[in-house]
């Protein structure tokens, strides 16, 4: 098995994926949590600049004209927004147990 990331992996480089999962959560929630990690590192970091950050590269990536951001038609979308990173993994184990 392979695990690839990224924003057009499930779309563009490989459409015939055996499984492709659409992480997906609030910009808020993108935000707080590297926000979190930016402080983790010790970066000076402001919450408000990480949200408009996040929100200009959405927008971008979401209406380029070539492979533009969006979820793959046969994709199951994960909503992250109230899991941790260890529910997530949890998920996507047991969605890949179920195909095998």
């Amino acid at each position: 098995k392979i695990v690839m990331i990224g924003r057009d992996i499930g779309t563009v480089v490989l459409p015939n994926a055996e499984l492709k999962i659409y992480l997906d959560a609030s910009v808020e929630v993108r935000a707080q949590r590297r926000y979190i990690e930016d402080l983790s590192h010790g970066k000076d970091a402001c919450l408000e600049d990480v949200v408009e950050s996040l929100r200009h590269r959405d927008e971008i990536d979401s209406s380029r004209a070539v492979a533009p951001l969006k979820a793959a038609e046969d994709a199951v979308i994960i909503d992250s927004d109230k899991m941790t990173v260890y529910e997530v993994v949890e998920y996507v184990m047991d969605l890949l147990e179920k195909r095998e």
